[in-house]
């Protein structure tokens, strides 16, 4: 079975009880999480995380309140401010604004809509051991999973919130119709159909570059193999440099699904979230190097 991800989990929840949409509106400093996280609090549970600590304690404490409608609680909409220092018993130091909004069946879709665009694509082109086990954890991370196969009986029946199956045969033709963006992993049930996949994937590289990554399953003789018969189809050697293959964070040893599905989610979790550092580290250095900052 695939695990429900927080937001399928919200959602089904929803359609029985009301609950409170917490988010981390704005940030300043060091803090937990990003902005965009967020979490919803039920009368007696929690779907995600806001990043634990006292900061999250009082945030479920305060939706509580709404919850129960009571003359302390903030109003929904509200966004209130919390310095991560002494008084929450956070050495962080940077402050963390948090936004509360009371939400009930009726929101779910627009919720779906909201939540969803924080989450980056990604399609997974087989679904085969590897493919399942690497769609099970991608389900539970910030992923919008394109799933693609010839075989529609080999998906699981039971769908989930940020995972659209695609029945496409051939699968190579789905790649025309990837979101610009989109992380692409190939590991079908045929070694010709993965290089069909490879070649529009990089054919679309060509034209318009909007696919950032492209992982293929297997070995360096697999990909020596491709290689020579993508020269031979007219791609240079800058063009099949854009290929990764073997897939997957180096030194992860084990050819388990589960392993590889591990090495392969990090791999995409760093492609997303590195150039966000980067750009982090970049502002960092500017203002140590502002005279008015000190």
């Amino acid at each position: 079975m695939i695990a429900l991800s927080a937001l399928d989990e919200c959602l089904q929840r929803l359609g029985q009880e009301d609950g409170v949409l917490v988010q981390v509106a704005e940030t300043r400093g060091s803090v937990p999480r990003e902005t965009g996280t967020w979490m919803v609090v039920w009368k007696n549970g929690l779907s995600s995380t806001i990043g634990g600590g006292n900061l999250e304690y009082q945030a479920i404490a305060a939706a509580q309140a709404l919850l129960a409608g009571r003359s302390d609680a903030p109003e929904s909409g509200a966004v209130l401010r919390y310095p991560l220092g002494p008084s929450l018993g956070q050495c962080c130091g940077g402050v963390v604004f948090l936004s509360y909004e009371r939400i009930a069946a009726g929101d779910g879709q627009r919720l779906q809509r909201q939540l969803q665009a924080r989450l980056s694509p990604v399609a997974v082109f087989g679904n085969g051991h590897v493919g399942i086990a690497l769609v099970r954890l991608l389900a539970t991370l910030p992923f919008s999973v394109r799933w693609i196969d010839s075989r529609d009986e080999a998906f699981p029946t039971r769908p989930l919130v940020n995972v659209h199956i695609d029945y496409s045969d051939p699968m190579h033709a789905a790649v025309s119709e990837l979101a610009a963006g989109t992380q692409v992993l190939v590991m079908s049930y045929s070694h010709w159909e993965d290089l069909d996949i490879v070649r529009n994937c990089l054919e679309r590289v060509r034209e318009r570059d909007d696919l950032p990554y492209l992982g293929l399953i297997g070995s360096k003789t697999k990909w020596a193999m491709f290689r020579h018969r993508l020269a031979a189809r007219g791609f240079n050697e800058d063009e099949m440099a854009r290929v990764t293959c073997p897939i997957g964070l180096p030194g992860l040893a084990g050819k388990e699904p589960e392993v590889i599905a591990v090495a392969v989610a990090a791999q995409l979790l760093l492609n997303v979230r590195g150039p966000a550092a980067e750009r982090a580290g970049q502002r960092a250095v500017a203002l140590a190097q502002d005279p008015g900052f000190h």
